[in-house]
């Protein structure tokens, strides 16, 4: 709980700082994203309340469309992929280190609104971990979330900051399978660039 305090505290921080920074193309134009970000949250169901995780990751992404939609929805198509080669999972027997894949994200990054840009998510993948997650159930588990979050666009760079759903399963694949259900917050440092 305490760094889910500090990583908040981060991010109110950077939301504070936006409004100094100078704009750049963002996501504007059919391209490519190329990022890291990292996060962590805390479990809100029933047996796993009190599981933790926190992960490090890096994105690519396509941007396919050029701008859609009515005024107020207004955006662009992304489809990314997510490598997570840290993923931890704080249980009550101890923590669990794993590896994610998420070869499914889709985004819709909303047209650029002086220096930022919000964007929403859904994504779906795969967890390998060295120990049973949930403790008494399976080593591989899929992942699914959904999430909402903003570009806080910094000349050639930008910050990213997310909150999303996650949920973990092993879809059946053990029994019990009571899942993990989380809310994390995520901070990213990234950068969109034209096709070449």
């Amino acid at each position: 709980m305490h760094g889910t305090r500090i990583l908040a505290l981060v991010l109110f921080g950077l939301i504070l700082c936006g409004p100094g920074a100078y704009a750049q193309s963002g996501p504007q134009g059919v391209g490519r994203e190329l990022a890291l970000w990292t996060g962590g949250g805390h479990g809100i169901n029933g047996s796993t309340s009190d599981t933790g995780v926190w992960n490090v990751g890096g994105r690519y992404g396509w941007v396919l469309t050029n701008p859609a939609g009515p005024r107020f929805l207004r955006g662009r198509f992304e489809y990314a992929v997510d490598v997570v080669p840290i993923f931890w999972v704080i249980q009550r027997t101890g923590i669990a280190y794993g590896f994610g894949l998420n070869p499914f994200e889709l985004k819709w990054n909303f047209e650029t609104h002086r220096k930022a840009a919000p964007y929403l998510s859904i994504s779906g993948g795969t967890l390998f971990t060295n120990t049973q997650v949930p403790a008494g159930t399976s080593r591989v588990n899929f992942t699914s979330s959904g999430g909402l979050g903003m570009y806080i666009l910094r000349g050639k760079h930008n910050w990213s900051i997310e909150v999303l759903f996650m949920h973990i399963s092993n879809a059946g694949l053990s029994a019990p399978n009571p899942g993990i259900n989380t809310v994390q917050a995520r901070i990213g440092l990234g950068r969109f660039s034209p096709p070449k």
